[in-house]
């Protein structure tokens, strides 16, 4: 393996696409609670919003050679972003400041993983987060069924502060 990390501007986060595509299958074959809503969820219906509606994003490839293996999306935005026709996300009084962060989307090819991969997305994701002064509480949203996710997020210091949609999505969060 010629593991590379590259961070991706905006403009190129097409580069995200089949791998966002394949986020959403694999969700929707570890739910249990309505895996039907998946189908409705893609590149263009996740992704592409979400890079529009934050202020700012940050989007990191993992290539092997030049095959693109992995990838983790965060963001920065309004707190109001996370109650929408969908679901309110979490109580918006209990957050402060503005704006939040979040891990939005991290996925990683099955023969990539327990390689130390993960540990370094999420590394560079938080540290990216942390540069923010107007942000102290963030997030991470897991798909029910995805145990492994929920795992390795508690392992990495988020605790679970809710289920959201009759416990489609568990809600972690974090405010250090």
């Amino acid at each position: 393996m010629n593991i590379k990390y590259e961070i991706v501007p905006d403009e190129k986060i097409e580069y995200c696409r089949d791998l966002c595509n394949e986020l959403m299958v694999y969700q929707k074959s570890k739910a249990h609670i309505k895996p039907e809503l998946f189908d409705s969820m893609n590149f263009d219906t996740r992704m592409i919003p979400s890079i529009k509606s934050a202020i700012y994003n940050y989007v990191v490839i993992v290539k092997d050679d030049d095959k693109i293996v992995g990838y983790v999306y965060s963001n920065i935005s309004t707190k109001e972003t996370y109650s929408n026709d969908f679901a309110t996300f979490f109580d918006l009084t209990s957050v402060n400041k503005d704006n939040v962060g979040c891990l939005s989307q991290f996925y990683i090819k099955e023969e990539y993983r327990k390689k130390g991969i993960g540990s370094v997305l999420f590394d560079m994701s938080i540290q990216w987060l942390k540069k923010f002064d107007d942000v102290e509480d963030y997030f991470i949203y897991v798909s029910n069924g995805n145990n492994d996710a929920l795992e390795f997020y508690k392992n990495k210091g988020f605790t679970v502060s809710h289920d959201i949609l009759d416990g489609f999505i568990t809600v972690l969060r974090s405010n250090k």
